[in-house]
């Protein structure tokens, strides 16, 4: 991988510049041995150059997770709203999201690891927005499911939801495993097809 040479962009492109390159290390390594001077030296530039437009090791990671955020839900609304069937676009939702990460495998691997430490950084604060707006996405659709007909008037859309995102971290754990990201979109069209006949009407 070639350093990145940010020298003489605008702040918010370093900025994204910056971000960016977190998510290359993090798919290469262990992100929590991801240190500013690892950054620096990717993008070929010095650690007083990072701290100009981060305060902190923590701010940084913090702009990485709103990064991850923003992208992530847009990538998901964009998909759900090419289709007026609530199944259709938990799909097209499913789809995307399997797509994003096959696209930027560093992203899980930050996630999780933000998850797990004991203590409440601005970078996990953000991780915990994410999923709890994805859960309130989800859950909203699944409702409009129920209320069209397409999903069962009993079907509990709090496991649903919690179900699908699980298929997704299923699936993105066995390509970690297997060390090739494109293991997920392989098999995520067979696993969309069991969750979808799980929740349908018809189940």
């Amino acid at each position: 991988m070639t350093p990145h040479h940010p020298r003489h962009l605008p702040a918010e492109e370093r900025r994204a510049v910056t971000v960016e390159t977190v998510l290359e290390l993090a798919a290469e390594q262990n992100p929590g041995e991801i240190t500013t001077t690892v950054i620096a030296k990717r993008m070929g530039v010095t650690q007083g150059a990072l701290f100009r437009h981060f305060p902190s090791k923590d701010a940084l990671w913090q702009s990485v997770m709103e990064w991850v955020a923003e992208r992530l839900m847009n990538r998901i609304e964009r998909a759900a709203a090419d289709t007026d069937a609530p199944l259709d676009a938990l799909e097209a939702m499913f789809m995307a999201h399997v797509e994003f990460v096959t696209e930027h495998p560093g992203v899980p691997r930050l996630l999780f690891g933000e998850l797990q430490k004991a203590g409440a950084t601005p970078a996990k604060r953000m991780a915990q927005t994410l999923i709890r707006r994805y859960g309130e996405r989800l859950r909203a659709l699944l409702e409009r499911g129920k209320a069209c007909g397409e999903l069962a008037p009993e079907l509990d859309e709090n496991a649903a939801a919690t179900a699908f995102i699980g298929a997704i971290q299923g699936l993105v754990m066995q390509s970690l495993l297997a060390g090739d990201v494109s293991h997920m979109r392989r098999e995520a069209p067979g696993v969309f097809a069991l969750y979808r006949r799980g929740i349908g009407r018809g189940r």
